[in-house]
């Protein structure tokens, strides 16, 4: 037989010894409920998933490229990052309790963003209640007088976003349309994606004269209690104050003072530090804080929102083109 025909038939049987082997699959580990992973499944029916306890002893000889885990870890984390994984993705906007030390290079991504819409909706809700003074207005028996009242307006007021990433930016361009000046900080003076948005890099020119601070920036060391006396002083008499961020950015003790002394006239807080609040703290009873369990991001696309993040990157990822939504390991967000 000539060269080149056993070369041909060398060919011939690679084919055909291909063809009866199946593909290797692309497998992701998770500790998320399974039934949570059908868009997954729907999207790319020939991966499989693999469902870990959240804590305990894995399954044994478990192999898996791609984890999808909590935003906060798990005590087996560990472990099932040495499985092979090549890349983590954090079900959930934020990841300050994420433990980082256990990642070793390992890609870390997370949902960022997903939560904007109801967010931001929320925090529109919250600013026309302080301004329209509700539910104070509503009636509950026969007024001293009608038609009479103090009401505010958002039109011409100022509004400071501390951080600029997509939920701010969500509620700037809900708020624009109010007639809102909106101002948003950010440490790199990066250009608003937003033109009618300002973009300032001092929190002494975001708050000087604002008249509704949110806070929507990510919680990591640099940032915890980046509210605090010092920038408390800097906003105007009667402020109102809004956290749909991280309980950790506000220096609680700080914010009784300025509530205490009327630097800040309201405060409006979704979230808190701790989580769950514990009973009898002094924020469920202070005259000038509204308080809510961290619901501003619920919605009922809230989930799907989520894991969409994920299938999006998992499509990139079948693809080999680079990932979304990274988490840088230094900075942690």
């Amino acid at each position: 037989m000539s060269p080149g025909r056993r070369a041909s038939r060398a060919c011939e049987e690679i084919d055909s010894l291909s063809e009866k082997i199946p593909p290797q699959k692309l497998r992701i580990a998770t500790h998320m409920v399974a039934e949570m992973l059908a868009p997954v499944r729907a999207a790319f029916p020939e991966v499989e998933v693999v469902t870990l306890p959240v804590e305990g002893e894995l399954p044994p000889d478990l192999e898996a490229e791609i984890l999808l885990t909590l935003p906060w870890g798990t005590p087996n984390l560990a472990d099932a990052l040495a499985c092979g994984v090549k890349w983590v993705h954090a079900y959930g906007t934020g990841v300050n309790g994420f433990p980082f030390e256990v990642l070793k290079g390992v890609p870390l991504s997370c949902s960022r963003g997903a939560s904007a819409t109801p967010i931001s909706e929320w925090v529109i809700a919250v600013l026309l209640a302080a301004e329209k003074q509700l539910p104070q207005t509503w009636l509950s028996e026969p007024p001293e007088r009608w038609n009479i009242a103090d009401l505010g307006t958002l039109s011409g007021s100022r509004l400071a976003l501390i951080g600029f990433g997509a939920i701010a930016q969500a509620i700037a361009r809900r708020a624009l349309p109010f007639g809102m000046k909106v101002r948003g900080f950010r440490r790199t003076g990066r250009q608003s994606s937003v033109p009618e948005v300002e973009i300032v890099t001092s929190l002494e020119e975001l708050l000087c004269d604002a008249d509704h601070v949110v806070v929507a920036a990510p919680e990591t060391p640099a940032t915890r209690h980046m509210l605090n006396d010092e920038s408390f002083a800097l906003m105007k008499p009667g402020v109102h104050v809004v956290n749909i961020a991280r309980g950790g950015l506000i220096d609680q003790a700080a914010l009784a003072r300025a509530l205490d002394s009327g630097r800040v006239g309201l405060a409006t807080l979704d979230c808190v530090d701790p989580e769950p609040l514990p009973e009898g703290h002094w924020l469920y009873s202070h005259p000038k804080v509204r308080l809510s369990a961290h619901i501003s991001w619920s919605s009922p696309e809230s989930h799907s929102g989520l894991m969409d993040r994920f299938v999006e990157n998992l499509a990139r990822y079948h693809r080999g083109e680079a990932l979304d939504y990274l988490v840088d390991p230094v900075e942690q967000y």
